[in-house]
């Protein structure tokens, strides 16, 4: 059975995503585009413009070229977007990257990316200079100042003609972010700008974010929501963005009081705290009209519970970084709402469910696995062509790797997942990856890594670990920890005498999971 929405197909414009986003700008001239919620700095409409050509102008005198990759390694913060549509405008590639990365993590992804400038805050300078050794960086810009980088404020000094440059936008990667996908290492996912304009026009009608609305972007800028859900589709609505370097519960509460937040775009770890911490009693959120809930599944207790105590309306959303990210989303319309779905189909996008094993297309209320086509989803997997071909077919259906279904009206809810990603607070961590840290400790002969359900982080790594010496796991934990970023660590380890696998070598981790849900039901 092929699902559709229930929405009429949109017009996607053949424009540039600098172009579609900053569309309103000069009519916004003098409207605040975005806040630096931790000094009150205010970047109005016509600012931001102007500092996108002036900074895309620097950036070409210094060499930067179409198809260049350019790395952000930054926490949120007003100019993140200046350097994200100048390299846009000149037709680069953004690659994000998660601040909290080791160095070794960073230095991965900007060999991979093949990038070509990094840049960072004074904060993160020392390992941003240990990363780029060996890369092909050729100069490091930093917000504000710090030895060793070129501050990014000059770039935006330039008074030199904007180039011109040919950008077809079906066909020119615009973002690379990095997904780990149904399984395995993170890979470099490739969108377009006709990607990413896609997905806001698609949302154009569905989202009704407005000029009056002042949004909160507590979710980083490097993930694909916060990229596109909250800063591209923010600006692209004319609202006013107040951005937080990270996330802090009493933080987070004054800047909603203080700037008077009217939507929120979050994940159900925040949602949690906001439903059940009793400092949220110190705060007026009254302005607060809307919260929308994406990147990990939102428990339907947990949402009525949130909605009465703040007296606002909660939707749900479904995504992938390779999507652009949104597929599915919920009406604001509280009668329309289902809780615990993601919502139906949105415009241009259709969906199926597919049987696991037979590969047979499923109805109504049939539980499988859900395939996605439309004109969001990726160009493919950086240089890994084999990986993009097992995750979008032929006929252009992207796997997700995630079970679910749908209802009679087609309302769609996910209840499992087939692919082995655990999800720490809507993050995406790789069994694989966090196994090849523990086979490398010297006292360590085999291991295996699974998702363990936490109430606060939705799911945490668990690792089942098998011995070939003494030590403790305590030792082991902190091991890993020095090696991983910090929401990747291992939160639990169990010793057995055996990891279970299949007999290509394969490790079970379905048979690990069923043994960890069986002990806690007893």
């Amino acid at each position: 059975m092929l699902f559709r929405s229930p929405y009429s197909d949109v017009e996607i414009p053949e424009i540039t995503l600098t172009q579609a986003v900053l569309r309103h700008a000069e009519d916004l001239a003098d409207k605040p585009a975005l806040i630096d919620g931790m000094t009150g700095r205010v970047m109005s409409y016509g600012d931001l413009n102007q500092a996108v050509r002036r900074a895309a102008a620097g950036l070409a005198e210094r060499g930067f070229r179409k198809g260049e990759v350019f790395a952000i390694f930054s926490p949120n913060l007003p100019e993140y977007a200046i350097a994200f549509f100048a390299v846009a405008m000149l037709g680069g590639i953004n690659t994000t990257i998660n601040p909290v990365y080791t160095a070794d993590e960073l230095a991965c992804q900007l060999k991979d990316a093949g990038a070509k400038y990094l840049l960072t805050v004074p904060q993160l300078m020392d390992k941003a200079l240990e990363a780029g050794e060996g890369t092909s960086v050729q100069e490091i810009f930093v917000f504000g100042e710090a030895e060793g980088a070129t501050p990014f404020a000059s770039l935006l000094l330039s008074e030199g003609p904007l180039p011109e440059t040919k950008i077809n936008p079906r066909e020119d990667i615009v973002a690379l972010p990095y997904s780990s996908g149904t399984t395995g290492v993170a890979k470099g996912v490739m969108l377009t700008h006709y990607n990413m304009v896609a997905n806001l026009y698609q949302l154009e009608e569905h989202d009704c974010t407005s000029e009056r609305d002042t949004l909160i972007a507590v979710l980083p800028f490097f993930h694909i929501y916060g990229m596109n859900v909250i800063m591209n589709m923010g600006l692209f609505k004319g609202a006013t963005i107040v951005t937080m370097p990270r996330f802090d519960l009493e933080l987070f509460l004054n800047m909603m009081q203080t700037h008077k937040v009217t939507r929120a775009h979050l994940v159900p770890p925040i949602i949690l705290a906001l439903a059940k911490h009793p400092v949220i009693d110190n705060y007026d959120l009254s302005n607060l009209e809307l919260i929308m809930s994406g990147a990990a599944p939102l428990g339907e207790n947990l949402s009525t519970a949130c909605c009465e105590r703040l007296s606002c309306v909660i939707k749900q959303g479904y995504g992938l970084t390779e999507t652009s990210p949104v597929t599915h989303m919920c009406s604001e319309n509280p009668a329309e709402i289902k809780n615990g779905s993601i919502g139906q189909c949105i415009p241009s996008t259709e969906c199926k469910i597919i049987h696991l094993e037979t590969g047979e297309a499923l109805g109504v209320r049939q539980e499988g696995e859900l395939y996605i086509r439309g004109p969001q989803v990726m160009k493919g997997y950086l240089n890994r062509p084999e990986n993009t071909a097992q995750t979008i077919d032929q006929e252009g259906w992207l796997h997700t790797g995630d079970i679910g279904y749908a209802d009679e009206e087609g309302h769609f809810f996910i209840v499992d997942r087939a692919k082995e990603l655990i999800k720490y607070k809507g993050f995406q961590v790789a069994p694989a990856e966090l196994e090849a840290v523990l086979l490398s400790h010297p006292m360590v002969a085999d291991a295996a890594v699974i998702p363990c359900q936490d109430e606060e982080a939705g799911e945490v790594p668990k690792a089942f670990v098998v011995l070939k010496g003494e030590t403790s796991a305590e030792e082991i934990q902190e091991y890993v920890a020095e090696r991983v970023a910090p929401y990747k660590k291992i939160r639990q380890i169990e010793f057995i005498e055996q990891i279970p696998k299949s007999p290509s070598g394969k490790i079970l981790r379905r048979l690990l999971v069923q043994r960890e849900r069986e002990r806690k039901t007893i």
